[in-house]
């Protein structure tokens, strides 16, 4: 049945969900159920979301040494973290999706640089911009979601939730430091500081997250070129800041702040010869969000500014890059009841203005797109049906209208089958479809420039699972399949070209098995396991799509020894795949990686962590290594941090 509630701000979390809960009747589940929200902008427990979902909850980071989104969700189902360059820059790959289908959101607010610091040169810049110590959730939505965010949604989505501000004050200081056993350098150390309280007491929270962490440049008697990175030097600062007011009984306004330096400085290897990277970037994220909790409906309005600055300066380039991009963004949105239909609506409005000196022929490009949606949650006793709509206006490419339906259908419960169809878009983008677009690449011999005749491309995608969980054990199996029409691919260089396009595949398919299992094997010993098949074909070519393994499979065993110790060991294998090599496709071996770590609390507040990463030290293949896709080595890590 559905539930209407005020949510609670400590716990609810995404600053986008309206403030209606839809729950499932529990009385006779003893179940801890974890409630989701990315998949509808409504509360469910994660057994009956109305998607695919998974999450990383703040206990699960604190366990871990994590530097990053990418790294957080690595093990989760249907997720493959790939290579983005060969000096260690990771992109998030969903059911076989490349990066650029996976729409990053933080508190349910875009964040995007890509059209200022293309995928081609590894896009972690926005991943690695969200504190990790600022986290309290991580959600992963995996199939089309483009029926509520619109384009870049067709792999799936995954909403970084931030510490809300507590009422008590409360705080922590710690300290991480992770260091690779062979080869020389690749040492991080990394330092946050967290305080939360009320600033006037049920009036107005707030809360500080600062974390500064450096790494030094790794390299390896790998590398094909010594005198290049593996693991390019990293210098980050962010800082992150929560305001809430709450202005009475059915208002609240929140204000966020976040600010990010990265600093990046890599030898990467160019036809053998070693060439500087140095990446700078600053970036600023303010948001302002106004909710009211009224009688007949709950509203959200919101602007969001995300501004990035880089200045880009490789030997390659013949001048200094100046790079600036600022998009601005106004939602709102409406939730209530009208007789059994949960209805959830909006509007958004995005303008983007982009400033490139290295790769425009203009001084800037200037473009808008606007966007309203529908979503109708509908409760028909045992079976919940949501079905879900939404048109993207593109200054560029008009309109799109993007479809979803979902079906969740209750046996018992403990046990659900759900599955639904849905379709979604991704407009080209700036790079891909503007002319007055050149990018520098195949190792500064080519330029790649935009085709404006490009089309956007579609997708058709469905899904159908069962799961079922109890208080002791839960598993799961979903099937998925993925039409793509017209995906954008750039052109292979042959060595003689000096400038490259972009160019629609007439279809691609993406099918596949996702399965999940999770048990107590004792009161204090747990197992689980996930396993992803995807089969990634482009129809047109019969050949199968590049960097997707067929196979990513995560074994993990738990063991809380005491109360205050809590220890771990996980393996994660990925399969074979295949890479491109100039125009040449080669095939990459499969590989595996051990990881251990514990976590011990000697008293109240005081937290140690102690670990080894790629235990066995295992290698890439030797046609990897020989395209410089070498892996991080054995590498140990310990951590301190007190809670007061």
């Amino acid at each position: 049945m559905f539930k209407l509630t005020r949510l609670n701000q400590a716990l609810c979390v995404v600053g986008m969900v309206s403030s209606f809960t839809v729950m499932a009747d529990t009385a006779n589940n003893d179940v801890n159920e974890v409630m989701v929200v990315t998949a509808s902008q409504t509360e469910h427990p994660e057994l009956t979301a109305p998607a695919s979902v998974s999450y990383i909850t703040r206990e699960d980071l604190d366990n871990l040494v994590v530097n990053d989104v990418a790294e957080a969700i690595e093990k989760l189902p249907g997720i493959h973290i790939n290579a983005g360059t060969t000096y260690g820059r990771n992109e998030i790959k969903i059911r076989g999706l490349d990066s650029d289908y996976t729409l990053l959101l933080i508190n349910g607010r875009r964040i995007n640089s890509r059209d200022g610091l293309l995928s081609s040169y590894g896009n972690d810049f926005d991943l690695s911009s969200i504190p990790m110590s600022a986290v309290e959730r991580i959600e992963v939505t995996r199939g089309p979601m483009s029926s509520l965010y619109g384009a870049d949604a067709l792999g799936g989505v995954v909403n970084v939730i931030l510490r809300k501000p507590t009422e008590e004050t409360q705080g922590s200081l710690g300290y991480q430091f992770d260091g690779i056993t062979e080869g020389s350098g690749g040492n991080t150390h990394k330092m946050n500081g967290y305080v939360s309280g009320a600033l006037v007491p049920d009036t107005l929270l707030g809360n500080l997250i600062i974390e500064k962490s450096d790494r030094d440049a790794w390299r390896s008697n790998q590398s094909v070129n010594p005198d290049t990175d593996v693991l390019e030097e990293r210098d980050e600062l962010s800082l992150y800041s929560n305001l809430t007011w709450l202005v009475n009984d059915q208002q609240d306004i929140e204000l966020d702040l976040n600010y990010n330096t990265d600093d990046r400085d890599a030898d990467w290897n160019n036809w053998g010869n070693a060439v500087n990277n140095v990446q700078e970037m600053e970036r600023y994220n303010l948001a302002l969000t106004h909710y009211g909790y009224w009688e007949a409906m709950n509203s959200r309005v919101r602007y969001n500014l995300d501004h990035s600055e880089l200045r880009d300066d490789s030997e390659l380039n013949s001048a200094v890059g100046d790079i600036e991009q600022t998009n601005n963004t106004i939602d709102a949105q409406l939730s209530g009841y009208l007789g059994d239909h949960l209805l959830t609506g909006g509007g958004e409005f995005r303008d983007t203005k982009l400033e490139n000196n290295l790769t425009l022929t203009t001084d800037s490009v200037h473009y808008s797109q606007a966007a309203i949606y529908l979503q109708d949650e509908i409760s028909l006793g045992d079976l919940a049906l949501t079905l879900s709509a939404r048109y993207d206006d593109h200054e560029v490419y008009g309109g799109e209208f993007s479809p979803r339906a979902y079906a969740v259908y209750t046996i018992t419960d403990n046990w659900v089958i759900k599955g639904g169809v849905g379709e979604a878009f991704k407009a080209p983008g700036l790079n891909q479809y503007s002319d007055s677009y050149s990018v520098l690449a195949c190792r500064g011999k080519c330029h790649v420039v935009g085709n404006p005749d490009l089309e956007a491309e579609t997708s058709r995608s469905y899904e159908l699972g069962t799961s079922y969980e109890t208080a002791h054990w839960g598993a799961g199996l979903t099937v998925f399949e993925n039409d793509i029409d017209d995906m954008i691919e750039a052109e292979t260089w042959d060595r003689v070209k000096t400038e490259l396009s972009y160019f629609n595949v007439d279809e691609a398919e993406i099918k596949g098995v996702e399965t999940s299992l999770w048990a107590d094997i004792t009161d204090t010993v747990s197992v689980s396991v996930n396993y992803t098949y995807s089969d990634a074909e482009d129809k047109s070519t019969q050949t199968d799509l590049l960097n997707t393994p067929a196979h990513v499979a995560n074994v993990q065993l738990d063991w809380q020894a005491r109360d205050n110790l809590y220890a771990y060991t996980s393996y994660q294998y990925t399969g074979s795949q295949y890479a491109k090599n100039g125009s040449d496709v080669v095939k990459l071996d499969a590989y595996g990686t051990l990881d251990l770590g514990a976590r011990y609390q000697p008293v109240d507040g005081l937290n140690l962590k102690l670990g080894v990463t790629n235990l066995t030290n295992e290698e890439r293949d030797e046609t990897a290594i020989d395209l410089d896709y070498i892996m991080k080595a054995r590498s140990v890590y310990a951590g301190v941090s007190y809670d007061f």
